[in-house]
């Protein structure tokens, strides 16, 4: 009889294992719908992302493709501005010509009327300009907010720049961008006197005041020629400065582009602002740079 009711027991032991495990298993396997529908959230959060964030690079392209048709218009209107006023010099000529010689009244009426339309013509076009710069910077800000937008949604809005490629194309490209619309002075810092051949400073209007440190080798013919040809220009001061290890544009105190170079080719990490704090922090290193500059004799 004992040996029945400890069978019995055992049973009722093992059976209340298998229950145990059962319950686990179904635990298990709850556990596993929940991870599963988890992951299928996951992933269906993702495909949302990447289809936000396509969505927002088509945008960038078509601002950008409307940026540079924009560009492409401006350009054609500045010419034919360029054009209208050579034309109205040319009829000015004309008319002092004619005012010289023994031309009828009738005919000088008419050339006057002539230099009229084409001056009102000329207004008419540089309005249009005007319209054009406007449009354009719009434009301009809708595409950085755009890409502002594309940078949030691809997570964290730090930037990890230890391996971010940036070629010094591009920050030369921007800095040109950013010179051209100085209006009073500039604090420029470039590696190499060479890579102000991309910046085009002579394009710069004369009363802007624009202050170079870069490093300079005299004895290159190249580096020569170019520090001639800078020096000819009143506005421009330039300095010797060996630290090579940034670019700098600093605009009327307005907009700033800070680059350091990275140990990578092509690893640059690269500020542009225009925020008055953000400058103010970083005068002294724009300072930094000229005051160790050194006066070439």
């Amino acid at each position: 009889m004992e040996d029945k009711d400890q069978i019995i027991a055992n049973l009722l032991s093992e059976l209340n294992s298998m229950k145990q495990e059962m319950e686990k298993v179904n635990l298990f396997d709850i556990k596993m719908k929940s991870m599963s529908e988890l992951i299928d959230n996951l992933q269906n959060s993702m495909e949302l992302k990447e289809d936000q964030i396509k969505t927002l690079r088509d945008s960038i392209n078509l601002k950008t493709e409307q940026i540079n048709t924009l560009d492409s218009s401006l350009k054609i209107k500045d010419e034919k501005v360029k054009t209208m006023e050579r034309t109205i010099l040319l009829k000015e000529e004309e008319i002092n010509n004619v005012k010289e010689s023994t031309v009828d009244k009738e005919d000088l009426v008419e050339k006057n009327k002539d230099v009229e339309d084409l001056q009102g013509k000329l207004e008419l076009l540089k309005g249009e300009l005007e319209t054009a710069d406007e449009d354009l910077e719009i434009l301009e800000t809708e595409n950085e907010t755009l890409r502002n937008q594309i940078a949030a949604s691809s997570g964290s809005k730090i930037i990890d720049s230890t391996h971010l490629e940036i070629p010094k194309k591009l920050i030369l490209e921007k800095m040109k961008e950013i010179l051209m619309k100085a209006l009073h002075n500039v604090t420029i810092v470039v590696p190499n006197i060479r890579d102000l051949h991309e910046l085009t400073l002579y394009e710069v209007r004369s009363t802007v005041i624009i202050k170079v440190s870069t490093s300079i080798d005299i004895t290159l013919e190249e580096d020569a020629e170019i520090l001639e040809e800078l020096e000819s220009l009143d506005n421009i001061t330039i300095r010797s400065f060996e630290s090579n290890d940034r670019y700098v544009i600093d605009r009327d105190g307005e907009e700033l582009l800070f680059a350091v170079i990275g140990k990578a080719d092509n690893n640059h990490l690269v500020l542009q602002t225009r925020d008055e704090k953000h400058i103010k922090s970083f005068k002294s290193l724009i300072m930094e740079a000229w005051l160790r500059s050194r006066k070439l004799d």
